[in-house]
């Protein structure tokens, strides 16, 4: 083997590395021709060396060039290549964003085909996957993303001539990615202890939710296939079609029982389904006739909607009988309170602060009713929410068997420093039959008969106007109200079934503009408009008034009792009721001749006011009621009834206390 001194080596680095000067690392020098001096120069230096090297008084003195030339032939490239390197690698990820088409690793790849919208389209998943790819390459180019990388780059340019292709991989790139994020998730939940459901679309959900009782409705379908085969005479006379049939309808329904959805269903429920379904397709080989299936198919259908609605009517008769039913501890109280009354001295019988009843700056407020626990909660509520209880005037009239009762209800509950007054009807000897057309109406022989007589063929056909309390005077007192207060100014007349749930002081407040009442009107529903109340086939009631006109609503209204007395109300209204004495312009009740008295003398107030159909609508909403002054029970469905609405049962009972000792007695309970 050849051994080379340390001067052949010198001798072959200057000789191999002198490309360096002028290829691979930046040219110091100004031209070609100043290089290929350089060279030359270097030549000269190697003669020289060789020559001078045997003499050993010169090793001393050339050991330090040498290092020097050493350094800068091997240490300097090395350190310039490392630099370029650190160039290569600086590239910032902006511009490989901006440029993810012309992205190379060394290759001459082309710029995709792409359109403007297909590339910003690709473009935001192809850069997060491709650099994150890249950027791995580098860190390890033998690993396994190394020859995945450039497996990708080789099919990229295979492919590049075919933009669709091109496309096509950004694609599957963002789906991988996608893909990848999914796992990644997935893993971290599960490591969390946490289980992953597949997502379902909602259209998925939708349908899932439809499709929950499709089962039960097939069973039931069936059912009344089978029903029509047992009645057909075809069918009928193969009695062993009969016999398998009836046993199967047994199976049917037993399995069906009071299932309303699918789930509600047996096990069994699809083996009972599948043996049905045979069985009907051997009566539909006996049954070839399509027109006697769908003449008993329609026959059924008649009987059923006349069943539907001879029911539809007994559940609103029924409705109708338990509204007007006294509840049981309804009925105990006035009983209780009526006894504690007439066991106390006269004295202790006086309201307090009875001066005030007159007074016309005050703030009166009339109440007719013969229900001493609704009174109550008007009351209550009323001066709950009463900026100063002392100037509220509560004026209560009630009948004679309930005045004992309303009496020592107050007297037991004082409501604050507001004062209570409580009248017998029957103290009014002004409003007799001969004052009052109504009254001589409600006490003639006609008017009982049509509230008592049981001949259905002669019974109205909407039980609403043949409610009894319109027997009662009670209900008509509101147009007798400037006779009722003949020192008063102006009064706020309120129903037994509402709630004041905020200070009322402002309506004294309401200019009217020379109206006689102030309500809120119902012009939103058109069951409560003027054609709804009044005959507008008798030209009576088309020649005087608009047939949609908007009506309004009583339970909270403001009465100006001067105006009242100016336009002479009370005389309006008897016209009225003596030309309607065959009850030919209206049915019977308060409000359709309240609209026709108070015809062109309404003053409308804001809706917020006065919130109406808490007794008979569950939608109205718990927004609405919340920012009304008052809501109305109006309906069958009153609070203090088992029908009542649930949810708004609870304002109601706010305002009672259920652990009063008369209450308790009564086993009176919310």
């Amino acid at each position: 083997m050849k051994t080379y001194n340390w001067k052949h080596i010198i001798y072959l680095i200057l000789s191999n590395w002198r490309h360096l000067f002028c290829f691979d690392v930046p040219n110091p020098l100004n031209s070609w021709e100043e290089c290929a001096f350089g060279f030359h120069w270097l030549h000269h230096r190697k003669l020289f060396f060789m020559s001078s090297f045997g003499r050993g008084k010169m090793k001393m003195r050339l050991r330090k060039p040498v290092l020097v030339l050493l350094f800068l032939t091997v240490v300097a490239p090395i350190a310039l290549y490392t630099d370029r390197l650190a160039t290569f690698s600086s590239f910032s990820t902006y511009e490989f964003i901006q440029e993810p088409s012309k992205l190379s690793l060394h290759r001459d790849v082309r710029p995709l085909n792409l359109h403007p919208q297909e590339l910003s389209a690709s473009q935001e998943p192809f850069d997060d996957v491709y650099l994150e790819n890249l950027a791995r390459s580098i860190q390890h180019p033998d690993g396994e993303r190394s020859r995945k990388t450039r497996k990708l780059n080789e099919e990229s340019k295979r492919q590049n001539d075919n933009p669709i292709r091109q496309v096509v991989t950004l694609e599957e790139l963002a789906e991988n990615k996608e893909n990848d994020k999914l796992k990644a998730t997935q893993t971290e939940t599960k490591k969390e202890g946490k289980s992953i459901e597949p997502a379902k679309t909602k259209s998925k959900k939708a349908d899932e939710h439809v499709l929950t009782d499709t089962r039960v409705k097939y069973l039931k379908d069936q059912l009344i296939r089978a029903r029509v085969y047992l009645s057909l005479s075809a069918t009928r006379t193969n009695t062993q079609f009969i016999k398998e049939l009836r046993l199967r309808m047994k199976e049917l329904q037993r399995a069906l029982g009071d299932a309303t959805k699918d789930a509600d269903l047996p096990k069994n429920a699809n083996e009972k389904l599948k043996a049905m379904e045979q069985t009907l397709a051997k009566g539909k080989q006996i049954q070839d006739d399509c027109t006697a299936v769908v003449k008993k198919l329609r026959a059924i259908i008649h009987s059923t909607e006349e069943q539907l609605r001879v029911h539809k009517k007994q559940a609103l008769f029924l409705t109708h009988l338990t509204a007007k039913t006294v509840p049981k501890g309804l009925h105990c109280l006035p009983l209780r309170l009526s006894t504690e009354y007439y066991s106390l001295d006269s004295s202790a019988q006086q309201f307090p602060n009875q001066e005030k009843l007159h007074h016309p700056n005050l703030f009166h407020y009339a109440l007719f009713s013969d229900n001493v626990l609704a009174t109550a909660v008007v009351v209550n509520s009323t001066v709950s929410n009463a900026k100063d209880p002392s100037k509220h005037v509560f004026h209560i009239v009630t009948d004679r068997l309930n005045y004992a009762a309303m009496r020592m209800w107050f007297l037991a509950n004082p409501a604050g420093e507001a004062t209570i007054q409580v009248e017998n009807i029957e103290e009014f000897t002004w409003l007799n039959a001969s004052y009052s057309p109504v009254l001589k109406q409600l006490g003639s022989q006609n008017m009982i008969d049509y509230y008592f007589k049981t001949r259905k063929s002669e019974s109205d056909s909407n039980l609403k106007f043949r409610n009894p309390k319109y027997l009662s005077i009670m209900n008509h007192l509101r147009f007798y109200l400037a006779e009722i207060f003949p020192k008063l100014s102006k009064v706020v007349f309120l129903d037994d079934d509402i709630v004041v749930q905020k200070d009322l002081s402002g309506l004294w407040s309401i200019d009217l503009k020379g109206k006689v009442i102030g309500a809120v009107e119902t012009c939103g529903e058109n069951f409560h408009r003027f054609d709804r109340y009044l005959n507008f086939s008798n030209p009576l009631i088309a020649t005087n008034f608009n047939p949609r006109a908007c009506g309004w609503a009583y339970g909270m209204n403001v009465f100006d009792l001067e105006e009242w007395r100016k336009q002479n109300i009370t005389q309006v209204y008897h016209s009225w009721q003596k030309l309607n004495n065959e009850r030919q312009l209206w049915k019977l009740g308060t409000l359709p001749p309240g609209l026709i008295t108070f015809w062109k003398r309404v003053y409308p107030l804001e809706r917020t006011w006065h919130v109406l159909g808490l007794g008979y609508n569950p939608s109205v909403s718990h927004r609405e009621i919340e920012k009304a002054a008052v809501i109305h029970y109006n309906g069958n469905l009153k609070p203090w009834l088992e029908i009542g609405i649930p949810k708004f049962r609870g304002y109601w009972n706010r305002f009672l206390d259920y652990d009063q000792a008369y209450m308790r007695d009564c086993n009176m309970s919310p």
